[in-house]
């Protein structure tokens, strides 16, 4: 029976460091010509801020609590899926994030331990972060999900 872990020992174990701009924690695990994927963890004090990318996303549910993310398509569409385990109540251990769609996520819990993966691999070109101002007028109906998932 494995031991339960604390976000420090997580942190340490896995070499992880602050990711800055977005939020939570990092490190990169795959890096070549075709994709890339990193650890990636957030805790109950931060979150993932609002983000899109070029490319689409793949994420992946590893351990700690679940996950919500906020989705907003650029048609005007709202999707909050969960990640997690526990796939009777919904929850799914990966999610695909399409190319191009705003996205932020926060744990749960006390924290949760993620992965993503993308192909064609990462670059700071592809990533744009969230104005609180614009997401909001562009999906009003979200607006205090996106006050939480933001930093301005």
């Amino acid at each position: 029976m494995s031991k339960k872990l604390g976000v420090e020992e997580v942190v340490e174990l896995l070499n992880l460091e602050t990711l800055p701009i977005e939020g939570g924690q990092w490190t990169q695990t795959v890096r070549d010509d075709s994709s890339s994927a990193i650890y990636y963890l957030i805790t109950n004090n931060d979150f993932s801020a609002m983000h899109r990318l070029e490319v689409p996303e793949v994420y992946h549910y590893y351990c700690g609590a679940s996950t919500q993310l906020l989705l907003l398509y650029p048609e005007g569409q709202v999707s909050e899926p969960v990640l997690g385990s526990d796939l009777t109540a919904g929850e799914r251990p990966q999610i695909v994030v399409p190319a191009g769609v705003w996205q932020g996520s926060s744990t749960l819990g006390e924290w949760s331990l993620l992965g993503t993966t993308m192909s064609p691999p990462y670059t700071d070109e592809m990533f744009k972060i969230g104005s609180r101002s614009h997401l909001i007028n562009g999906w009003p109906t979200v607006a205090n999900r996106i006050i939480q998932l933001t930093h301005d």
